[in-house]
């Protein structure tokens, strides 16, 4: 497969090259030996064997690219550019810059043709892993006989770097056990890092660990042999049962004389005088900058424009389709418009006083209620669906042998499983979830900020909520981590306080369009609060609500949050026996009532009522401002200890008689 015009194919290479080189110089900040070398790669994939259409970068059976190695970005920008996207000579040389579309590391939204925001390495390639899951799915449950409409692959390129990560590990273990053969990972062994020669810390078998994995390997002695590339690529997807990593040797910083093969050329620019020896060598004017051929750029252009009769083709199919299978088709228009169904939250589960239950155990119900109405909503858990009560029972699972299952085994693998669920979630069609113990969302944090900065609806559900999940212990006793999560822009975090909070979280999680969501459960049972005598459970979509209120203005406000909400309510009690008026409030979710109106705010907080006490049993760090200067906190700012919880709740202060008595103090000063 050699091809016809070797010398504007090369000329190309070079360009990119150079191009790379230069934004790099201009902005006075990024890396551009890994673009330098990974041209010829570039060229295999936009040139020659990757499915796209610039001008219309989202079909759906595109191929989707997911650089990992992020640093490289200058690589994917200088091809999109060339190849015909939404982005101009002058994006590039914007690079690096305020409001440019040419970010540090690529982004998803910013930039047509960037299908996920990468650069904490290992992310990428954790997420290609659930690019490959999603298409399996979409192809299980809706391609027919002689109707593939879906059948692209999933490419992505990694670094030495991106393989030196824990993710890597996980994700490539899940997807070898999936036998996800829809997925190429080009892998740059440049055996160069910031530091120096990789030799320093990292020398496995790259090849052989990948093997252990179940992956099919094959490895490129010369990372500039384009045809060698070509022919890999090729039989990597001829190969359908396993993922493929291709093993390409390559020379960081090729074409710079004194660079190449160092760190010199990973992540700082060449400097002026080394960028004119590279424009030289490649027989490029060294006073000119920025500088594209009308002879590359329309070969280029030409290759990108031949996208359009591939998009064509697949209209055609679905129109045949559509005709055939019309019920598979309008379940498939449904789940592509973004819309949920009309009736979809209808079934959702109401419960009565005595219906008694731990807030996990009221999610599954209502997880499963909504499985029905949303064929779309599939996940799993890191190894816990027992105790996350995640299983869909009417479904099967996810696995190589039954792409279409619902339910996912991640495996004991939470880092690589929010990384998977960001790459389904970035397929668009589905609305994925995935379960673990609270205190295990530390091990999620770049997966979940990274859905948090695209925007991404995935739905956590992290159970045993707090030190009531008992004798387990300190070490897996979340005290800090809701403060973290809620500290995270763009993330929603929801603690219900009983089982129809639980139902209105899940509703709230569902219909969420613009970041993740964090469902936050106890272990522990709950008494099921009266809707008919308090606040209605529907209030969980404003963040906080009027839960039971005073005759009158109140003396104090009671705030509380999941479990503990309880215990304001029964605190109410006594206090009203001592004639002290108390509010009492359910803050399921602080980041939801702070896009209220301040009107509404001021309905649930009057300013004029600076006597509150928050109760929730974990960090305090953030509840004064919702407390006042004149207020109070129970919390918990120390770490717990190994104990049956209802011993843990009264040695720490959760007990009604404390509330009780915070409150009265606030009143006596």
């Amino acid at each position: 497969m050699k091809d016809t015009n070797q010398e504007i194919v090369q000329q190309s290479i070079n360009t990119v090259r150079v191009l790379s080189a230069d934004a790099v110089q201009k902005a006075e900040s990024g890396h551009p030996g890994t673009p330098m070398a990974l041209a010829p790669m570039g060229h295999v994939l936009w040139g020659k064997v990757m499915n796209y259409n610039p001008k219309s970068p989202k079909w759906p059976n595109r191929d989707r690219f997911i650089l990992s190695a992020g640093h490289a970005c200058m690589l994917q920008y200088s091809y999109l550019y060339l190849t015909g996207y939404d982005i101009t000579l002058d994006d590039i040389k914007d690079f690096r810059q305020w409001e440019s579309k040419t970010a540090g590391h690529p982004e998803y939204d910013l930039l047509d043709g960037v299908e996920v925001t990468t650069g904490p390495l290992g992310q990428g390639f954790a997420n290609a892993v659930g690019f490959a899951v999603a298409e399996k799915h979409m192809a299980a449950h809706f391609n027919k006989p002689d109707f593939d409409l879906f059948n692209y692959q999933i490419y992505t390129i990694c670094s030495d770097g991106d393989l030196m990560e824990g993710v890597t590990a996980e994700a490539a273990s899940f997807a070898g056990t999936m036998e996800l053969g829809n997925m190429v990972c080009l892998y740059d062994d440049n055996n160069i890092s910031i530091e120096g020669d990789t030799d320093i810390t990292f020398r496995e078998d790259v090849a052989m660990r990948f093997e252990s994995y179940g992956w099919h390997v094959i490895t490129v002695e010369n990372g500039r042999d384009v045809e060698a590339l070509t022919e890999a690529i090729e039989e990597a997807k001829k190969e359908t049962k396993k993922p493929t990593l291709i093993k390409v040797r390559t020379e960081i910083g090729y074409g710079s004389p004194n660079k190449i093969n160092t760190a010199g050329a990973h992540g700082s620019p060449l400097g002026e005088d080394e960028l004119r020896l590279v424009k030289e060598k490649f027989g490029f004017d060294p006073d000119k900058h920025f500088e594209v051929s009308d002879d590359v750029l329309d070969f280029y252009r030409k290759i990108g424009a031949e996208g359009a009769d591939k998009e064509q083709k697949w209209n055609d199919l679905y129109k045949n389709y559509k005709e055939k299978y019309p019920e598979l088709a309008s379940e498939y228009e449904q789940i592509s418009s973004g819309k949920l169904p009309e009736g979809w939250s209808d079934d959702l589960p109401v419960f009565k006083v005595g219906d008694d239950m731990a807030t996990r155990k009221a999610s599954g119900k209502v997880l499963n209620a909504l499985s029905k109405k949303l064929p779309n909503l599939l996940g799993g858990s890191a190894d816990l669906s027992p105790s996350t009560n995640t299983v869909l029972d009417a479904y099967d699972s996810f696995s190589a042998s039954n792409y279409g299952g619902r339910n996912f085994h991640f495996g004991i693998r939470e880092h690589a499983m929010g990384s998977i669920l960001n790459g389904i979630a970035l397929n668009d069609y589905l609305i994925p979830y995935g379960a673990t113990f609270l205190i295990f969302s530390d091990y999620m944090r770049p997966p979940l900020r990274l859905a948090a900065i695209m925007k991404k609806r995935i739905i956590m559900v992290y159970t045993h909520d707090s030190i009531g999940l008992g004798e387990d212990g300190t070490t897996h006793q979340p005290v800090e981590q809701l403060a973290g999560l809620r500290s995270v822009p763009n993330m929603t975090v929801i603690r219900p306080a009983d089982a129809n909070e639980t139902a209105h979280a899940w509703r709230v999680a569902i219909e969420n369009t613009d970041g993740p969501v964090s469902l936050i459960f106890t272990r522990q049972t709950l008494p099921t609060i009266d809707q008919e005598k308090y606040g209605k459970a529907s209030g969980v979509e404003k963040g906080a609500y009027v839960l039971s209120d005073s005759d009158g203005t109140p003396d104090v406000i009671l705030i509380g949050t999941g479990s503990e909400v309880q215990l304001a309510v029964e605190a109410q009690k006594e206090l009203a026996k001592e004639n002290i008026a108390a509010r009492v409030v359910s803050m399921p979710s602080w980041n939801l009532f702070e896009k209220q109106d301040s009107s509404y705010k001021e309905s649930v907080f009057p300013k004029s009522v600076r006597k509150r006490v928050s109760i929730e049993a974990g960090s305090t760090m953030g509840w004064h401002k919702y407390v006042t200067d004149e207020g109070a906190v129970i919390g918990l700012d120390r770490f717990g200890e190994s104990a049956p919880a209802e011993k843990l709740m009264e040695e720490f202060g959760f007990t009604v008689e404390n509330v009780v008595k915070k409150a009265k103090a606030l009143l006596d000063k």
